[in-house]
């Protein structure tokens, strides 16, 4: 599956900004999910199952506990396509930043 279709789907795409802040337990993962998107364990599973056959995420047990991880890989590869479009946005932000200036030594006048 390509990274952009893993990343279009909105439950995968927040199981991902969990992952971003540590480790989960699969257990938190299906709590959140369901109680946000109100779907079903098995189908919070084959959500964490995409993430992990496509790189995104990887898994271990602790017991008799799954504990997911982010896998930083694939967004790599994202952010590298990303980027032959980041001088669109950098033009853009240099001039806000520039304008910003102006508009602070005005201010201090």
């Amino acid at each position: 599956m390509h990274a952009f279709d893993v990343l279009g789907d909105p439950v995968r795409r927040r199981i991902l900004e969990l992952l971003a802040s540590g480790e989960h337990a699969s257990g938190e993962v299906v709590a959140v999910i369901a109680n946000e998107f109100g779907i079903s364990q098995p189908a919070v599973s084959m959500q964490l199952k995409v993430l992990r056959d496509s790189g995104f995420a990887s898994v271990r047990p602790e017991g008799t506990r799954r504990i997911y991880a982010l896998d930083a890989g694939p967004l790599a590869q994202v952010d590298a396509w990303l980027g032959q479009f980041r001088i669109f946005w950098e033009q853009r932000l240099d001039a806000l930043e520039t304008e910003l200036r102006r508009g602070k030594r005005s201010a201090e006048r």
